[in-house]
């Protein structure tokens, strides 16, 4: 299959940093990568583009990785609750979901996306569960979910 080159204009995750040379499929460039500006076709401008960009891209890396940092250390000191229906055997009705779980961050001030939350198992009963959040390529945070009888 055919493939097409492109120069990135922005970290994609899974796929490369800014200022690299990638092949990709040609769907993923003209329905994803362009559109949202991650990337620009190789061409000598592209490439002069990105070679100018490229003090200010590593000054946006490092200032990411320094709040992600910050961020990962507040939510180490947060513990969440959320309340939902269970048995008498403290089995819940339904599971806890990352989305149930995000939104109640977000009430307490933390603005992450559900997707980057990561549980180890479904929570289908009450108590305590570790949850991990993915904030940047090289930083999780962790932080403990209360599931309590509602």
């Amino acid at each position: 299959m055919a493939q097409v080159s492109l120069i990135l204009l922005d970290d994609v995750e899974n796929l490369g940093l800014a200022g690299e040379e990638v092949r990709v499929a040609p769907g993923f460039a003209r329905n994803y990568l362009l559109p949202r500006g991650l990337a620009a076709k190789a061409t000598a401008g592209a490439l002069r583009l990105v070679e100018s960009r490229k003090a200010m891209i590593a000054e946006r890396r490092a200032k990411d990785l320094a709040n992600a940092k910050d961020l990962a250390e507040k939510l180490g000191k947060v513990e969440i609750s959320i309340s939902m229906q269970a048995t008498e055997d403290d089995q819940l009705f339904g599971s806890v979901t990352t989305r149930m779980i995000a939104d109640e961050l977000a009430a307490q001030g933390f603005a992450i996306e559900h997707s980057k939350l990561r549980i180890s198992d479904p929570i289908k009963t009450l108590g305590g569960f570790d949850v991990e959040a993915k904030l940047h390529a090289e930083v999780m945070g962790k932080f403990k979910v209360w599931v309590v009888r509602g």
